[in-house]
């Protein structure tokens, strides 16, 4: 069985798009409505930008969803998932491409969710971390030990066993980085985000999404969709909306995803858009196992 996967805020390239864009009519025409619908030409960042330009929120996250829809898109009747998901932002490129949203919808809920995030780490600030080497329920308890109302910190991203990113306050955040070196994390790395991503302190963010979901027209996937917020399957288009939600606040559960992508019947991932990040991740979720992992 085949599983598409499309992947987050973090892929992006200089340069990204640019052959597609250059070489088939469907994809110019696709590049040229979404600089209508954002009211820039994110076309011109996205080919000729640097890496400093591309970073900004407002960019990245369009940016990343164009390159993955529209790769999607264009593979036309290779286009074929059995099922679909995807890391964070990459899980609206998964509603997009399945159906569950039109291109159009899904890009304008994008835009939302970046200038919404952005403006919620412009007013409280935040900072994320990856743990690396350190079993998740061990970082679970030192997260909840330290984490007050006023200062949360949380596990943001389960990207894989002996991978996970916490989230929240900064002065949080660096003390339970202390914590996790302290019980014999290999490393703890603060990630260059603007902010605390998968957070309590995302609230402003997800009540301002909220409008938007709620006002947009959602449809039934042509396969399951695996979503973030329970790692579980998902084809009735109000629980879709309602965990996409849910999303902005709730961690990434990407390990129980793909787990459960394999226990479905996953034999076959597909990486759709920028980047080879999700291949690694999937690669070591999928470990021993005879799946075929590759990008496009």
């Amino acid at each position: 069985m085949k599983a598409f996967v499309f992947p987050g805020q973090g892929a992006q390239f200089t340069g990204m798009g640019k052959d597609l864009y250059e070489s088939n009519a469907t994809a110019k025409e696709l590049f040229e409505k979404a600089n209508e619908i954002l009211g820039f030409r994110i076309t011109d960042i996205m080919f000729e930008g640097t890496a400093e330009d591309l970073k900004q929120t407002k960019v990245t996250q369009p940016a990343v969803f164009l390159h993955s829809v529209i790769t999607a898109i264009c593979l036309g009747d290779e286009f074929q998932p059995d099922m679909v998901g995807g890391h964070s932002l990459g899980e609206f490129s998964a509603l997009a491409a399945s159906g569950a949203l039109k291109f159009e919808d899904a890009l304008r809920l994008v835009h939302a969710r970046a200038l919404a995030m952005q403006k919620a780490c412009d007013v409280v600030p935040g900072g994320m971390a990856a743990i690396i080497g350190l079993p998740d329920e061990q970082i679970e308890r030192i997260c909840a030990e330290i984490s007050t109302e006023e200062k949360p910190v949380v596990c943001a991203n389960y990207n894989n066993p002996g991978q996970l990113v916490i989230s929240g306050n900064k002065e949080a955040v660096e003390l339970a980085c202390e914590k996790c070196k302290e019980a014999g994390a290999k490393r703890a790395l603060p990630l260059p985000v603007g902010g605390a991503f998968h957070s309590p302190l995302m609230q402003p963010a997800k009540e301002e999404l909220e409008k938007a979901i709620a006002e947009t027209e959602f449809m039934a996937p042509m396969c399951p969709v695996y979503q973030n917020v329970d790692g579980k399957a998902h084809t009735d288009a109000n629980e879709i909306k309602q965990n996409l939600i849910a999303q902005l606040t709730a961690s990434v559960r990407w390990t129980q995803e793909v787990q459960n992508m394999l226990a479905a019947g996953a034999t076959e991932f597909t990486e759709c858009g920028p980047g080879k990040a999700l291949q690694g991740m999937i690669s070591k979720i999928a470990k021993g196992l005879d799946v075929t992992i590759q990008g496009v």
